[in-house]
């Protein structure tokens, strides 16, 4: 691990550029209990604050169904690592990119741009967002083209973040909690129920002595359900080992430069759940995007998401991955038999 920490801290930046991996909708029939949404990208640029708040013909629900006091996550893919998520109505957002490309500062090396969400823009966020969670430093978790806009848009917007952003973060936002693993942060909801993010220990991705970054655990107001991010697959066994949690979001496609891993997924990731044990798995495809500069052609990737469900059918054959569209949110309840008193 110690290695391949000093190789991220020069590679890394670059890990999000891949190749097209060609993909297959994840969806069961027995599983699938919306209506199927248009794929076009007239229907993918609805408004998440119109998408985010109520079950519509657009989502994809998961879990049981819908009773009253169930905690309910509802995940919304915004590309790269970024997401939005909403827990009984409280709204996360995590590692936005939202204003430009992806290219480090260096674009004639690297340049990515989204596929999906390409007119996606700060102005398509709902009009109130909770709290802003940063996992890492690097430009593809803390944007800085569009955290600038981010805070004049919300200028007292909560943020949880690794201190090593607080260079980055401090000129911008004024509400900073710098987590460090084993800390946990309560956030209310608007019925006075609260919201947990504890930060666990990520990769180390600068030098071999930094601290390092951070992976969250959000925990729903009656502990009904449970998420793990960590946005890279680089997860230290014998942290994970202890935890435990319902969805876990992580990378399933490797990305490799020259042999070495720069995010891992695969084998890897179906180890993540069952250390975790999972009952849902959402994968990402950070590094599906359209990529251009001289470093493109040395990245390659490794599995599909085709081959990453085959081996968790074997492995983990009663955990559900749910593979996201992005910019629509996928709905996931507590499973039946595992619905808790409130």
């Amino acid at each position: 691990m110690a290695l391949q920490c000093r190789f991220n801290f020069i590679l890394s930046p670059f890990s999000f550029c891949k190749p097209k991996i060609q993909t297959l909708s994840p969806f069961s029939p027995t599983l699938y209990t919306s209506s199927s949404s248009d794929p076009k990208l007239s229907a993918q640029r609805h408004k998440v604050r119109n998408t985010v708040c109520a079950v519509t013909s657009k989502e994809n629900s998961f879990g049981s169904s819908a009773v009253a006091d169930t905690d309910i996550f509802k995940l919304t893919y915004l590309e790269v690592n970024g997401w939005l998520w909403e827990v009984n109505g409280l709204k996360l957002l995590v590692d936005p990119i939202l204003v430009g490309n992806l290219d480090f500062g260096m674009p004639w090396l690297s340049d990515g741009a989204k596929k999906t969400l390409k007119n996606f823009s700060l102005s398509d966020l709902p009009d109130q967002i909770d709290c802003l969670l940063i996992t890492q430093s690097l430009d593809d978790h803390c944007h800085l083209r569009t955290l600038r806009p981010l805070s004049q848009k919300y200028p007292n917007l909560r943020v949880i973040a690794t201190r090593n952003a607080k260079t980055l973060l401090d000129p911008l936002f004024t509400n900073v909690t710098y987590i460090e693993p084993g800390q946990s942060h309560q956030i209310s909801t608007a019925d006075n129920a609260s919201v947990e993010v504890r930060a666990t220990g990520g990769p180390i991705v600068g030098l071999p002595w930094e601290p390092p970054e951070k992976s969250y655990m959000v925990t729903s107001p009656r502990g009904q359900l449970s998420l793990y991010f960590e946005p890279h697959c680089l997860n230290e066994e014998n942290i994970v080992e202890k935890l435990q949690a319902d969805i876990v979001i992580t990378p399933v496609t490797k990305q490799l430069l020259s042999g070495l891993t720069l995010v891992s997924g695969q084998e890897d990731a179906v180890k993540l759940a069952k250390l975790l044990k999972a009952k849902f798995v959402v994968p990402m495809s950070k590094g599906d995007l359209d990529a251009k500069g001289l470093l493109t052609g040395f990245l390659q990737p490794q599995g599909t998401t085709e081959s990453f469900k085959a081996l968790m059918s074997q492995e983990l054959p009663r955990v559900q991955v749910l593979e996201p569209t992005p910019g629509q949110p996928l709905e996931i309840r507590p499973p039946q038999n595992l619905r808790l008193a409130s």
